[in-house]
């Protein structure tokens, strides 16, 4: 039997919001990294198509730089579900920025503008966990590999205890509200934002995980071009989006 929560999280619509006002220093490029192409098609199309491709997203709300000039010239800045909006110095800047745009929902998702390789099924499965139990939460894997404390100068401390540690993804999944009065006051408190579960936490409030593929990955470094290329093409070989 079909429960209330099922039939919400089927049938309703949500907006996104892409922070992409950042340069991306560590891909060694002159190129903000977003506009790196893959198969002749920047990133932050490759981002934003896979997001508008699935059912129930309706809006994609870009946070640019503010003399950001390459945006406009893309196909995918025509297309009227994107709207692009300045964004700022930090990312709790452009995300703030964004949610100002947002439409009269409830929820919304926040994703990173380097990452094209998100799924439609770990999109399903964060919008299901969210509605159906009241809940904001991000898309994480967890950590597999031997974690290692440092000092400054690179010494090894200790090794960190890995259970119950996850690599945070996006999208992040929260109340549109909730969100907008976190990032606030952690913006005006100082308080360090990394991504939008640390402003909820910061908040004292609750937030949670949700397992999602590996394959979501972030490009950061040159090296993950290629890795994203190859992941895209393995997705539409196997009609996994």
């Amino acid at each position: 039997m079909t429960n209330k929560s099922d039939i919400s999280s089927a049938t309703a619509k949500f907006s996104v919001v892409v922070p992409a006002a950042g340069i991306g220093k560590r891909m060694q490029s002159d190129c903000p990294k977003q506009y790196l192409k893959i198969d002749d098609v920047c990133i932050i199309e490759h981002t934003i198509k896979r997001l508008l491709s699935h059912p129930q997203i309706n809006q994609v709300i870009v946070a640019l730089a503010e003399h950001d000039a390459v945006f406009k010239l893309l196909p995918i800045a025509s297309d009227p579900r994107v709207i692009n909006v300045v964004g700022g110095k930090e990312r709790s800047d452009s995300v703030l920025a964004g949610l100002q745009h947002v439409n009269d929902a409830k929820w919304v998702l926040v994703h990173d503008a380097a990452r094209p390789c998100i799924t439609h099924q770990d999109i399903d499965r964060l919008i299901t966990f969210c509605i159906a139990n009241e809940q904001g939460a991000i898309l994480a894997t967890p950590v597999r590999d031997t974690m290692k404390r440092t000092t400054n100068t690179s010494e090894i401390q200790h090794t960190e205890n890995r259970d119950n540690l996850w690599h945070a993804q996006t999208p992040q999944m929260f109340n549109h509200r909730q969100l907008q009065t976190c990032l606030t006051a952690a913006i005006k408190n100082n308080v360090s934002i990394t991504d939008e579960a640390s402003a909820i936490e910061a908040s004292g409030a609750k937030s949670f995980v949700v397992e999602g593929r590996e394959d979501n990955i972030k490009i950061t470094r040159p090296s993950d071009l290629n890795l994203a290329a190859f992941i895209l093409e393995q997705q539409k070989e196997t009609s996994c989006v």
